[in-house]
Parts: structure tokens; sequence; C-alpha cells
């Protein structure tokens, strides 16, 4: 055992959730001035691991020391105490409030609250690693970035030395993370510890030291990141060989099966979401759908399949060897008994998606089930298909008539997935179809997706992750507040470019 002091040791923590052993037995350090990714397969731990650190959980078995010490964490204000802070996935903020108040919010700050010193402190912590935050901001008016920031912010203010970031890149855009990345080797320059949960290897490449992996809540190992590769780390997370390749066959003989046109809609309080929106998706080929959060991926698919109600505009489906059809008007049944095969996999997996409450068979029945091809073959009831889905997405669930809302989010996701494809759409739409899997079951996906569009399917894929556009994507569409601002050949654009036009900065539309 080395004589250093770490940062951060858990030793042969053990968590366990009934008889679901989350944790087994997990030693992992961490040092100084260190950046350190930990991977792993969903319902690997990773997770609970973190949340044991920042109080959200209490270990059963085993003990954490900080700076050498063994400490107690029963709470995230235990946390705070030994100088850890946490940035979750889905930020922790007053909506009303400005950035400074949600910066103090829950502090002791004796007498009136003194903006002008808690102004100065932001300020100073700013300088220091270089962010770019105003004070008196209301966090309505915040992107996604920027919230980010008064989350980070928030734990800096706190005094926090150790900090955990939870899929901190998920909604960035590649120049956002860029900004995100030199803030993080700033502190770590100055220091601080600094532990990344995330999926996306590439990113884990560039950013990080240390790569910690966990399997199936059990500890493998870590590697230094400049001697390894993302074919390596893949292979310590799922235990065996793997290929890490995306297939991207050329479009053979692609036919319009979707025409969209002067799009508009709002929501209930009268704002316009979509505005204008054309587009073709062509039968044969993957239309990405890319764009920073809320810029009208979601109510895009939606007015597709008939789940908003639409201001103005058509979308014309063409059949294969049928009349064209307009969809505006229709609702979600009339668009299904009119032979229009969509299948959609929305981004709220439990409140669209499924029924919590239900099992995967339950689930299953919600849906044409015994139309299915490709690899969901043979499908003679729900049951059947229930048992293909779990085994050919690797579902993790003690049987497949266990409620789905105890499902881990992958999970969910899988059992979702696997159902809409098994419809044999001749339009599969996605929403973040592969958010919160982990990689080896998120190619797994994107390989499905290539298989229905060699069928002929018109695969709209919106997803949060450019590399993955770019590599599985025939053409992306890039929406920005709402409007269309470019249409890009995916074999010849760069990330640059999405995320120029992402953000309204881009050039001319491109063939």
């Amino acid at each position: 055992m080395s004589e250093t002091t770490h940062a951060v040791e858990f030793k042969g923590i053990t968590k366990r959730f009934g008889s679901n052993v989350a944790n087994d037995s997990v030693d992992l350090y961490l040092d100084r001035g260190v950046i350190m990714s930990l991977l792993g397969e969903n319902g690997s731990g990773k997770t609970t691991l973190m949340n044991m650190l920042a109080g959200i959980y209490f270990p059963d078995e085993g003990e954490i020391l900080i700076d050498g010490k063994p400490v107690t964490i029963k709470s995230p204000k235990d946390a705070f105490d030994n100088k850890i802070g946490m940035i979750h996935q889905h930020f922790k903020l007053v909506d009303v409030f400005t950035a400074a108040e949600n910066i103090v919010l829950g502090l002791k700050e004796e007498g009136k609250l003194d903006r002008k010193a808690i102004s100065a402190k932001v300020h100073e912590i700013g300088e220091r690693y270089g962010f770019e935050i105003d004070p008196d901001k209301k966090i309505y008016e915040m992107s996604v970035s920027e919230k980010q920031t008064v989350e980070i912010i928030k734990v800096l203010y706190r005094g926090a030395d150790i900090l955990i970031l939870d899929e901190p890149t998920a909604v960035l855009t590649p120049q956002e993370t860029s900004k995100l990345f030199k803030i993080l080797r700033a502190m770590r320059d100055d220091g601080k510890s600094i532990i990344l949960i995330t999926h996306k290897l590439n990113e884990v490449m560039e950013i990080s030291d240390v790569v910690a992996v966990l399997r199936k809540g059990k500890y493998i190992g870590a590697v230094k990141t400049a001697e390894t590769s993302e074919k390596e780390l893949t292979e310590m997370m799922v235990g065996h060989k793997v290929s890490l390749n995306i297939e991207r066959p050329d479009p053979v003989d692609p036919k319009p099966r979707l025409t969209v046109a002067g799009l508009t809609v709002k929501d209930t309080e009268g704002m316009t979401k979509l505005d204008d929106v054309g587009f073709i998706a062509y039968g044969g080929e993957i239309l990405g759908i890319a764009g920073i959060a809320g810029s009208g991926q979601k109510e895009l698919l939606e007015s597709i399949a008939g789940l908003r109600h639409i201001s103005k505009g058509s979308i014309i489906y063409t059949p294969e060897g049928k009349n064209p059809a307009e969809l505006v008007g229709k609702t979600p049944m009339e668009i299904k008994d009119a032979g229009v095969a969509l299948a959609f996999v929305p981004e709220d997996r439990l409140g669209m998606g499924l029924v919590g409450g239900m099992g995967m068979t339950g689930n299953m029945m919600l849906r044409s089930w015994n139309k299915g091809k490709g690899i969901f073959v043979d499908t003679k009831g729900p049951e059947k298909l229930a048992e293909q889905v779990l085994v050919n997405l690797d579902v993790k669930t003690p049987g497949i008539d266990y409620p789905v809302r105890k499902l881990s989010g992958g999970n969910v996701q899988k059992v979702l997935v696997g159902r809409e494809i098994a419809q044999s759409p001749s339009v599969l739409m996605s929403a973040y179809a592969v958010r919160g899997l982990d990689i080896h079951t998120s190619f797994t996906i994107y390989n499905m997706m290539t298989e229905e569009k060699m069928k002929g399917v018109a695969v709209i894929f919106v997803g949060e992750d450019l590399d993955v556009l770019l590599e599985l994507c025939d053409k992306i569409l890039v929406l920005c507040g709402g409007k269309v601002s470019g249409l890009v050949d995916a074999r010849k654009s760069t990330k640059e470019e999405i995320g120029l036009l992402m953000t309204k900065l881009g050039g001319k539309e491109a063939n």
C-alpha cells in the first residue's frame, strides 16, 4: 500500500438495494489535481458509488477516506463539510431566482443578503477558472451551459475541492463542451479533484487523466488515459471483445417518405416552438436532427406523430406503392388507421412511451406486436416479443412482468426502443434513443437503426452526441430556436460546422 494520502479513497464499499448488490467491495482512490472518468455499463454502480460520496446514499459496508482520514457522509451537508460537491445531470436550480440567489441558497448568511459581496466572490471564482456569468441574471433567462456554470460555481462557492459531474456534456454544443473542458483543466491545475460520469468515450480520452471502470458493481481497475484506447476501455466495461464501428452503408434508391413544408407549431401559451420548418425524410436514409436543448426537436417529432396541434404547414406521407396522404389534422389513431407506420421513441420514456406499472409483456400489448420482422421474428404474442427484446437488448429485469418503472433508466429505454422497432415501421422516429445507455447497448441501437434504414425505412434520429450523428446519419437537419438553420451531408460535415449552425452562427445551407 502506497504511503501517499489520496484526496478520496473508497475501501471495501458495498451497497445493496434488497437482493440487488449495486456496489460490491469497491476499492478505488483519486488523487489531488486529477480528472478521473468513471466508466461502466448501465447498472454497473457508477452513480450509486458517487451518490455515497455526495451523501445521497450511505454504504452498507466499507469506509470512505478524505485526505487519509475516515469520514461519515450521511447527507449532502456532510459532503459539503468535507469539501465535496456534485453537479447533477438535471440541474437543481430555482428558475425565478438569480444566479447569485441560487448560489447562496441554503447557506446561513448573517443578516440581509449582501449582493455586492456575493457578486464579488462569484466574479473572483470566475476570474480564477475562466467562467463568465452574470450574478443578477435569472435562471429562466439562461442557456443550458449558463445553468451548468451556476451549478459549478455553487459548489465552488461552498469551498468544494472534490467535484463530481454526472454526464456534464449531455446537452452542450461542441463549443460549450470545449469551454467546459478548459474550465475543468484550470480547476485540476489548481489542485481540485474531479470525477466525471460519462458515456462518451471520445470525451473520456480528451479530458481525463485516469479512467476507472466498474462492471456489475465490482471495481475492475483504473488505467492512465494516455496508455489506453476506446476499444480497450469498452472491453474492460463489458468483459469481452467488442466492435465499436458504426456501420453506415450508402443509401440504396432512397424515396421520399415524409415531406414536411412550412410547419409552424405553437405551445398552449401561444409561443412559437416551430417556425416554417421544412425538409424531406427519405426511405433508406437516416436523417439526424441536431440542436441545443429546446430548439424544437421534441415538438417536431410530436407534431409528425399527431401529438401536437399544427398552426400551419403540411406533412405529406408517401407509403410504398400508395398515394400520398396528408397527416396534419389527423389524430395518432387516425394516422395509424390510414396505414401510416410511425414508430415513435419519445424523450419522456415513462410519461409518454410506457406504462410504468406494467411489465414488459403489458407494454408490448400497447402496440400491434404481431408484425415484427428483422431480429424480432416469429412473435406469436406480447410475451414472446417481451422475451426477444429482453434477450436481444440484454434488459436487466427480474422478469418480463416486473413493473418497468422499477427498472433503471437505461433498461426502460431498451424496452421502449425494442418495442417500437418491432412494429416494422416505414417511418421510425426516435428522440434521444440512447440517452442513459452504456456504450455497448448504444452501438446495438445504432446498428438496429441502420438495419431499419437498409429495409427502406425512413429513420429520423434526434441525438445529442454530434460524433454519433456524423457517423450514423446520411444527412443532418440543424434546428435553432425552432427554425431550420441548415441541412448538411453527414459524410462531409464537421462538429464545428454543426455547432455553429446550432447557435445561428453558421453559414449557408448545404445540399
